[in-house]
C-alpha cells in the first residue's frame, strides 16, 4: 500500500511538471489552459451591463470555481517545501484506526451532551437549546474547551452536564494528542533506523557480520555529521565512545605524527578497551559522517557480538604496536 501511494504521488508530480511532454502531461496542460481561458472569458463577460441574472450567476460560478482550483493548487505546492507533511500523512495513516475510535467517542459525547442539555435547558432557553441541532453548537464549543460564553446553561442539571463535558473534552483532546505524538515518535525512530542502516552499510566491518547481527548494531549506533576542520575528540579527554567513518575523512593527530582515516575506518576504540583517556586529537579534514557507539552500548554489544569486538581489539592491538614503534623510532 505504501509503495502504491508513493508511486501514485510520483506519477501525479510528474504529470504536473511543466517540462513533462508525455500524453498525460499534455492533457493536463490542455485542461489547465482551457480552465484559465474559461475564467478569463467569464471575467470579461461579467463586465457587460444588463446581463440576465441567470447568466450572471453562471459567470460568477465559473470565476469562483476556476479561482478556487488554482488557489488549491498553489496551496498544495506549499507541501513541497514542508518535508514534515509526508510524515504527518504517514502518521495519520498508521494511526487511523485509533484516531477513528477517538473520533467516535468524541461524536458520542457530543450528541449525548447536546441531547441532555436540550432536555434540561430547552424550556428556559428555546433559542439556544430548543432543539438538538441548536444545542450542538454549545456542545462543540464546550467539548473543545473553547468556551466563548455566548451560550451557557442556567439550570443545575445543565451546569453539571457542562462540567462533565469540559472534563471529557480535555481527556479526549489529550488522548488524541498523545496518539499523534506517539505516532510521530515511532515514525521518527523508523526514519532514524533507516538513516543509520544506510550509513552502516558503508562500513565494511559491519557488512561482513550478516543482516541479523547488523540489525542489532544499528539500534545502538547514532549518526553524526561534521563539517570540515572540526575537532571530534581531544587528547587526554575521557573516552566514552568510539566512532566509525561512513563517509569523509579524519586526521588522527598523535604526539609525534599524524595519520588519516577514510571511509570504513574507525577510531576511539582504545579508550574504550583500556578505559584510559584519549591518546590523540582527531579532527575532520572534509565533511564527514560518523557513526557513534557509546561505551555502555559497546559493552552491551560485546556480550552478543563477539566477532565485532574481536575485530575492534585486533585493530586496537595493531595501532598500539604501530604507535609504540613510531615512538621508539622517533629521534630523541
Amino acid at each position: 500500500m505504501a509503495a502504491t501511494g508513493s508511486t501514485t504521488r510520483a506519477q501525479t508530480y510528474a504529470i504536473l511538471r511543466q517540462n513533462n511532454f508525455s500524453p498525460s502531461g499534455r492533457r493536463w496542460r490542455s485542461l489547465h489552459l482551457l480552465a484559465l481561458g474559461a475564467g478569463l472569458l467569464a471575467v470579461a463577460l461579467s463586465t457587460i451591463d444588463n446581463l440576465a441574472d441567470g447568466f450572471q450567476r453562471t459567470l460568477t460560478a465559473i470565476i469562483v470555481i476556476v479561482a478556487g482550483i488554482f488557489c488549491i493548487l498553489w496551496v498544495l505546492k506549499l507541501s513541497l517545501h514542508a518535508p514534515a507533511m509526508t510524515t504527518l500523512a504517514r502518521v495519520i495513516s498508521n494511526e487511523r484506526a485509533t484516531l477513528a475510535s477517538v473520533l467516535v467517542v468524541f461524536i458520542m459525547i457530543l450528541i449525548s451532551a447536546a441531547t441532555a442539555t436540550h432536555l434540561f435547558e430547552g424550556a428556559g432557553q428555546p433559542k439556544e437549546f430548543g432543539s438538538i441541532p441548536a444545542a450542538l453548537w454549545w456542545a462543540v464549543v464546550t467539548l473543545t474547551t473553547t468556551g466563548y460564553g455566548d451560550v451557557i446553561p442556567h439550570t443545575v442539571g445543565g451546569k453539571m452536564i457542562g462540567s462533565v463535558v469540559m472534563v471529557c473534552g480535555i481527556l479526549v483532546l489529550a488522548l488524541m494528542t498523545g496518539i499523534l505524538a506517539t505516532g510521530f515518535a515511532e515514525e521518527e525512530r523508523r526514519r532514524e533506523y533507516l538513516r543509520v542502516w544506510d550509513q552502516v552499510t558503508k562500513v565494511p566491518m559491519f557488512t561482513e557480520l550478516g543482516t541479523v547481527t547488523l540489525s542489532e548494531i544499528v539500534s545502538k549506533l547514532r549518526v553524526r555529521h561534521y563539517p570540515a576542520r572540526i575537532v571530534v575528540v581531544r587528547r587526554d579527554e575521557p573516552g566514552d565512545s568510539m566512532f566509525f567513518i561512513s563517509g569523509g575523512e579524519v586526521e588522527v593527530r598523535l604526539p609525534r605524527d599524524s595519520v588519516r582515516l577514510g571511509q570504513g575506518g574507525f577510531f576511539g576504540e582504545m579508550a574504550l578497551l583500556d578505559r584510559l583517556p584519549r591518546n590523540a586529537t582527531i579532527a575532520t579534514t572534509e565533511p564527514t559522517t560518523l557513526l557513534v557507539l557509546y561505551a555502555s552500548d559497546f559493552y552491551a554489544i560485546a556480550s552478543h557480538i563477539p566477532s565485532l569486538v574481536e575485530a575492534v581489539e585486533k585493530e586496537a592491538r595493531r595501532r598500539r604496536i604501530a604507535n609504540e614503534s613510531a615512538e621508539k623510532g622517533a629521534p630523541k
